[in-house]
């Protein structure tokens, strides 16, 4: 992979995350973890490049997320969807996510990303905040997708790095 300046991405964030969805992942190489994403934001917060994502409170990621100061968003390249399915719909509690998703790991900056990925965003976290289901305006919202009372918490990453494949 070769580092890109983060200021000449040219993604639709639209696109790219809720149609193609995105990894999160963060760990070490000893212990890591991910998961499908497919909400999310790209922008600038604090006058820095930034990357914006929502992990449940139940997400075995978000252990790593917490644990960790760097996480990375990876966009993977396509024929990658049964993999992504996979990643979004199991627990690395419960299986090996390595393994059973034929991905294969690689560490940028000492945080996991996948070879099978065309675009790494590597963040430092620089905000984290519970979102509490009595704070959400809408009840549709909730009802729709809040059907078992698990809250996300919001991460913002300032992007450090960007790298192509």
């Amino acid at each position: 992979m070769k580092e890109i300046n983060v200021s000449q991405l040219t993604l639709n964030p639209f696109e790219r995350l809720h149609k193609q969805w995105a990894l999160l992942s963060a760990g070490t190489p000893e212990a890591f973890n991910m998961m499908t994403v497919s909400w999310g934001a790209l922008g600038v917060i604090w006058q820095k490049p930034s990357c914006t994502v929502y992990v449940r409170e139940s997400r075995y990621t978000k252990e790593f997320i917490d644990r960790n100061e760097l996480f990375t968003v990876s966009f993977l390249k396509e024929g990658s969807r049964e993999a992504l399915n996979l990643l979004g719909s199991k627990s690395g509690r419960e299986i090996n996510k390595m393994t059973e998703s034929g991905l294969t790991p690689v560490f940028m900056n000492g945080t996991p990303t996948f070879a099978e990925a065309e675009l790494v965003l590597v963040c430092r976290k620089v905000f984290s905040v519970p979102m509490p289901l009595e704070n959400m305006l809408d009840p549709a919202t909730v009802k729709a997708n809040y059907p078992s009372g698990d809250p996300h918490v919001q991460y913002i990453g300032e992007i450090i790095a960007a790298y192509e494949n």
